[in-house]
């Protein structure tokens, strides 16, 4: 059977996994593993991409990404192969280094970003790289150090991930440090790993039919599912090359508000659901960054990312909302 094409979209979260050909080695010396991590860490600045969590094994690394502007696979190709031939160079070896296909899994931001942080950080307490959870706090090739403050990574997105604990600083790493302690004796998670109609029952609950809607390449529930093709179809559908300007004075007209009042922040409701629906069509439908698409409303990329996980649950309530949108003239 011919492998799936990859569900490549930006704006969403995709949890990847690289191993080493034949399960070898990947990182032989902390050198090898600086190296990989500064061309990360420039890769990330420079195209746009969030990271949430991160994990290097030696054989093996799990990155939690949210490709903004450069398509997830376009900044795989640049990070693995530079960093296979420098290391190819330095062990005077040849061939491959990576299997030849990583593992990509589209993930339900709302219902695992979480869980997925937790479940990549605690990596190297399992694979006994470290021995309990003040070590992990301090080692150095794991992204939990960097959200204790222990580390540095630029382009580790820390803000989005610790005001989820708290509303100051010393709070949020206090409640984050409480969540992954929480999760230290779980264990394996195939649940985490592998996508399909198994892992879209949340608590075990969920109703029939979505159990019918399902796809291997995506962890989430069938409305998550069913919701990837439905923008699949609208992005084919809506005119390409539609300016940011264009975009918000649409969603204006479609609210009855004034030309460039979506521009201020406001109490009004209506103007707070406007916001919303432009951020998740700006970055969800056509692609834009969260930073380009937030200049239009002078916010930042976090901002936008809260901004564009209302503006889904608000479309999900509406389904003709995007249609009406487009239909302003």
């Amino acid at each position: 059977m011919p492998r799936q094409t990859r569900l490549d979209i930006p704006g969403l979260l995709q949890h990847v996994i690289v191993r080493g050909i034949e399960r070898r080695k990947i990182f032989i010396d902390d050198f090898d593993r600086k190296r990989f991590v500064e061309r990360l860490s420039d890769l990330l600045e420079e195209t746009d991409t969030d990271c949430f969590a991160w994990a290097l094994i030696p054989n093996h690394f799990h990155l939690l990404l949210r490709a903004n502007r450069l398509e997830l696979k376009q900044f795989m190709r640049r990070l693995l192969t530079g960093y296979a031939i420098n290391f190819n160079t330095r062990h005077k070896r040849s061939g491959h280094v990576f299997q030849n296909r990583y593992k990509s899994i589209v993930c339900e931001e709302e219902t695992y970003l979480l869980e997925l942080v937790r479940y990549i950080h605690l990596n190297p307490l399992r694979a006994r790289l470290v021995s309990d959870l003040v070590a992990l706090s301090e080692f150095p090739w794991c992204g939990h150090s960097v959200l204790m403050g222990n580390q540095e990574l630029p382009g580790q997105d820390i803000e989005e991930i610790l005001t989820l604990f708290g509303t100051n600083l010393g709070q949020s790493r206090q409640g984050y440090s409480d969540f992954i302690r929480d999760g230290a004796f779980q264990g394996r998670r195939d649940d985490l790993i592998v996508g399909g109609p198994q892992r879209s029952m949340k608590k075990q609950v969920e109703r029939q039919d979505d159990l019918e809607i399902s796809d291997s390449r995506v962890l989430g529930s069938g409305v998550f599912v069913e919701r990837l093709r439905h923008e699949e179809f609208l992005r084919e559908k809506m005119m390409s090359g539609m300016s940011l300007p264009e975009l918000a004075g649409r969603v204006e007209a479609f609210f009855n508000l004034e030309k460039n009042s979506i521009k201020r922040r406001s109490n009004n409701q209506e103007m707070k659901v406007a916001r919303d629906v432009y951020c998740y069509m700006a970055v969800r439908i056509l692609r834009y960054s969260g930073t380009h698409a937030g200049e239009i409303l002078g916010i930042g990329r976090s901002a936008v990312s809260h901004a564009v996980r209302r503006g889904e649950r608000i479309i999900e309530d509406n389904d003709n909302l995007i249609d009406g949108i487009m239909a302003v003239i």
